[in-house]
């Protein structure tokens, strides 16, 4: 730690962070999770378990003259062994809402998984300090961005000023539920993931609860969802059943109204949009399950295929076409009772022209420019030109 300045240490609590669910006290930090307890006791696998304590979207917020910051973190490491190493969390610092600096964590906890077996082994590592300096000496709105993809502990929050909890922004509260492409895969920071831009041109608060693998319709996220408070809700729903291959037709139809119907419980009149899959070639048509390409990861290339057959889809497996024209009728079947839901077709959002324009670069994931596109397609369709996010004059 510094000696330069006359520090002030801020418990790191509930007060000062946005967009988790639950902050949970551990031996070594407090731990941001994207689940609360209660949904954390019923995950089934370390998949979503791992991805629900990744901060897509959690920022620690405050109000401070500081002009230097610093915050001790341990930072969760992950190596696929046979895949290109990924590249360190970015924490991103906004002065008044405007990206100021980055930093990373060089080091911490190491979490190696292996891919064929999906089994995993932890090794700790050291406490990393983050620093952030040469910030203005003036009353001042900061945040500082955990990383989208990498679990982050928070052990110590330090300022050369004392802070208190930011002023209320008026923003309407946005939560929004989806899978590893609404959690960012591929995006570079943390604010560059579709949702946070969005939520930035939109003029709203993000919750992003956009799960890696794990977008499910688990009745549990349901749950977390009925019991958030928000002012607009939306779901992404699809590529996580295909590639996962886990559900048939007969049981889609009735999860995806199970799933409404216990987020309307909490949130009975606030707009809900269901959004579809993105245009995904692989999946178009061929059922899951999805793999990684092991030849392509032999090249230092991380790649996915699909595994099944398009001629099983006549008995009952999905596909994103599938899904789509399920998801048009169950909402437009649904809004005949429920005005305040709406449908968004993930391809006006990312379609097949664009696919051979920005293309997937492992085949299921967008990279940084295509997170913005996705991001400023859904803003000016959500929340803007009269969408279903756009205020209502009573």
């Amino acid at each position: 730690m510094s000696s330069r300045h006359d520090w002030t240490t801020t418990a790191i609590s509930t007060d000062i962070l946005r967009g988790a669910l639950d902050l949970e006290r551990t031996e070594r930090g407090m731990l941001p999770h994207r689940l609360p307890a209660r949904a954390r006791r019923q995950i089934p696998d370390d998949q979503l378990a791992m991805a629900a304590s990744q901060p897509s979207g959690v920022r620690l917020a405050f109000r401070t003259r500081a002009t230097a910051v610093e915050l001790d973190v341990v930072a969760t490491k992950r190596v696929y062994p046979g895949a290109p190493p990924r590249p360190d969390g970015v924490y991103e610092l906004l002065v008044d809402g405007r990206p100021t600096a980055r930093t990373s964590a060089p080091d911490g906890d190491t979490l190696t998984v292996d891919l064929a077996s999906m089994t995993s082994r932890t090794r700790p590592g050291p406490v990393e300090t983050l620093r952030f300096i040469d910030l203005p000496d003036e009353e001042k709105d900061v945040e500082i961005w955990l990383p989208h993809d990498e679990t982050t502990l928070l052990v110590a929050l330090r300022t050369d000023a004392p802070l208190q909890s930011p002023r209320p922004s008026g923003r309407p509260v946005w939560l929004h539920h989806g899978s590893s492409i609404s959690h960012g895969s591929n995006a570079t920071v943390p604010t560059g993931t579709w949702p946070a831009l969005a939520a930035r041109l939109g003029e709203a608060e993000l919750i992003n609860l956009g799960f890696s693998g794990s977008a499910l319709l688990d009745p549990f996220t349901a749950r977390a969802m009925r019991d958030t408070p928000a002012d607009l809700v939306s779901v992404k729903i699809g590529i996580n059943l295909v590639n996962a291959d886990l559900m048939r037709l007969r049981a889609f139809g009735p999860a995806v109204h199970g799933f409404l119907d216990t987020i309307r419980e909490g949130h009975p009149t606030a707009p809900l949009l269901v959004v579809s899959p993105i245009c995904c070639p692989i999946h178009e048509t061929t059922p899951g399950p999805c793999a990684p390409d092991y030849s392509a990861m032999s090249e230092g290339r991380l790649r996915f295929v699909a595994m099944g057959d398009p001629a099983e889809s006549a008995a009952g497996k999905l596909t994103l076409t599938v899904i789509r024209d399920q998801l048009a009728r169950i909402v437009a079947e649904r809004a005949a009772t429920d005005p305040h839901l709406h449908y968004l077709d993930g391809l006006d959002l990312y379609g097949e022209s664009d696919h051979a324009e920005l293309p997937l670069p492992d085949d299921l994931h967008p990279d940084p420019a295509t997170h913005r596109l996705i991001a400023e397609r859904f803003a000016r369709l959500a929340f803007a030109h009269d969408g279903p996010f756009t205020p209502r004059t009573p």
